[in-house]
């Protein structure tokens, strides 16, 4: 489901060389490193929002470096879930239509009963009509996590989904992030320095992969 070989990306005015995976279909895995290694540009360069500098890349058996900027934005929205550090919830919509937006970007009508079963499962529903500088960090997190796995993706991309979070809300998260995985078959990679996630992946049963930058 993600391969890599050879992967160098820009960071700044210095290049990362990354670890060549090959990881699976409903592979578990962890990006782990100190701030600064390269686990964000890591995920942006499977999420198709950056190019590598050179080396192979295939997510979903596409090779996601030789995508126009249109149809990266379309692969991204039909196949991976990115959630990222920076929420990026549009401020003029409500929390259900920001999580309508992924629908839309997938070119997808407006399913409202999936819109409120996400919300539902992340104790988010009575949150629906808000807007989101009317909810606190935590909330707006767990909004970010419910739009970014509406669609059942084929790959789940979680940059410190945990970060700001209480431990019941981030085990909610975390639950989340896995039944999404499990559900849809996906391959789930979270880049974390949150002990708590490295706990629980490191669980019997998970069986989770590690890269260390």
């Amino acid at each position: 489901m993600i391969q890599t070989r050879g992967l160098v990306a820009n960071y700044g005015t210095t290049q990362i060389a990354f670890a060549d995976v090959d990881w699976q279909q409903g592979t578990l895995a962890l990006l782990r490193g100190p701030s600064g290694s390269g686990k964000s540009t890591w995920l942006a360069l499977a999420a198709a929002l950056k190019s590598p500098h050179s080396g192979e890349l295939r997510v979903a058996g596409v090779d996601i470096s030789k995508l126009r900027p249109a149809e990266a934005d379309r692969f991204r929205a039909q196949n991976v879930a990115l959630l990222p550090q920076a929420l990026q919830l549009v401020d003029a919509l409500n929390v259900a239509d920001n999580l309508g937006l992924a629908q839309w970007a997938a070119g997808q009508p407006r399913d409202n009963a999936a819109i409120a079963e996400r919300l539902s499962q992340l104790g988010l529903s009575d949150l629906a009509k808000r807007l989101p500088h009317e909810l606190s960090g935590g909330q707006a997190q767990r909004v970010a996590l419910a739009r970014a796995l509406l669609l059942k993706p084929k790959v789940i991309l979680a940059d410190e989904p945990t970060a700001s979070l209480d431990d019941a809300a981030a085990q909610a998260a975390i639950d989340a992030l896995l039944q999404a995985a499990e559900t849809s078959s996906a391959t789930l990679v979270i880049a974390t320095h949150d002990r708590r996630v490295n706990e629980q992946f490191s669980a019997p049963g998970l069986a989770a992969q590690e890269m260390r930058l």
